[in-house]
């Protein structure tokens, strides 16, 4: 988002440290430049693309450019996804498992209700292990790897 990313990068790289960068994938051109100066991605596909638009975004093709970068890079990488109950359910685990087929490492983790923006999610009740396992059941067959943080 920030476009002295890149340049920033670049410092610590010269310095020697290790980067690794969060994102929401959002900025595929920006994630482009970066990508030289990084060691490792981490990606949140938050939900289906179709659900979206109940987080904001008018738009995924930006989006959907950065999971294709990835997908076609050499940088290592992961997708991750909170299994936000209302935002993931089963049917959006089968649209991201689609969205990321060919991917090395899916991470699936559980959505802790706490310090939300919005309090309606803090009333949530959070999915059992047993169902994020099922839910990754289904991503597996799109990944190489899948990885529970549960």
């Amino acid at each position: 988002m920030h476009k002295e990313l890149p340049r920033f990068l670049a410092k610590l790289k010269e310095r020697g440290f290790k980067v690794k960068l969060d994102t929401n994938g959002f900025y595929p051109n920006v994630l482009k430049e970066c990508l030289p100066q990084v060691d490792y991605v981490a990606m949140d596909i938050k939900t289906s693309q179709e659900k979206y638009k109940l987080l904001g975004a008018t738009d995924t093709t930006g989006f959907m450019k950065s999971i294709d970068l990835l997908k076609s890079g050499k940088t290592p990488f992961e997708f991750r996804t909170t299994v936000v109950p209302e935002i993931v359910t089963a049917q959006d685990i089968t649209c991201i498992a689609k969205m990321i087929n060919g991917s090395k490492i899916h991470a699936l983790q559980q959505f802790v209700p706490q310090d939300t923006l919005d309090k309606h999610f803090q009333t949530l009740m959070v999915y059992a292990p047993e169902t994020i396992s099922e839910f990754a059941k289904e991503i597996q067959q799109f990944t190489d790897k899948v990885v529970l943080r549960i």
